[in-house]
Parts: structure tokens; sequence; C-alpha cells
């Protein structure tokens, strides 16, 4: 989908984008990065990290799992049976809406 297009889409819906997660530090010896979890009407959230052990997070890219009641859930379209890694920013908003629409 167009990025324009999707743009005007969530405007028009309100539905949350990566621009409305709210991330937290993650600073340990192990492990510096950042974290957030989103929760949706429908049941279903994301976990959406970006650190050092996260796929794509060297690179500055993302991991994004798919919640269900706060637990991570597998069995749906979106994550295919796993996380989804190695996401830019518009590609975690494109799941994000996926996830809001289960």
């Amino acid at each position: 989908m167009n990025f324009y297009l999707l743009q005007s889409f969530i405007k028009k819906i309100k539905m949350k984008t990566f621009k409305d997660l709210e991330f937290e530090s993650m600073v340990s010896p192990l492990m510096k990065g950042k974290k957030t979890r989103v929760h949706f009407k429908n049941g279903y959230g994301a976990s959406v990290v970006c650190h050092d052990f996260s796929y794509g997070g060297k690179d500055g890219l993302y991991e994004l799992a798919v919640l269900f009641d706060n637990e991570l859930h597998y069995d749906n379209p979106v994550a295919n049976g796993d996380v989804r890694g190695y996401l830019t920013e518009e590609e975690v908003t494109e799941l994000l809406i996926q996830i809001q629409n289960l």
C-alpha cells in the first residue's frame, strides 16, 4: 500500500501507529535498547522492541510480537507463527493496523 494513502486512511479511522507508541529504555549490562507494549479494543496487542538481541535491533530496526490477552500469541495471520523482525517504523505501523483489524 502506498505510504501516503496509508497515512490518510489511518487519520480517518484513528488507528494506532508507530508514532503513538511510547517506548521505555532498557538499560542493563546485557541488553540496551527500548521496548513498549500496546493493547487494542479487540483483545489483541503488540510488543515492539529494539535492542541488541532483537531481530534487526543492531541495525536500529524493530521486532514485533503479537499479543492476545497480554500474552504472546503466535497463531494469527500477522505473526505467521513467530515474531516479526527487521522492521522499519512504516512496517511496524502496517502490522499494528493488521492487528487492530483482527
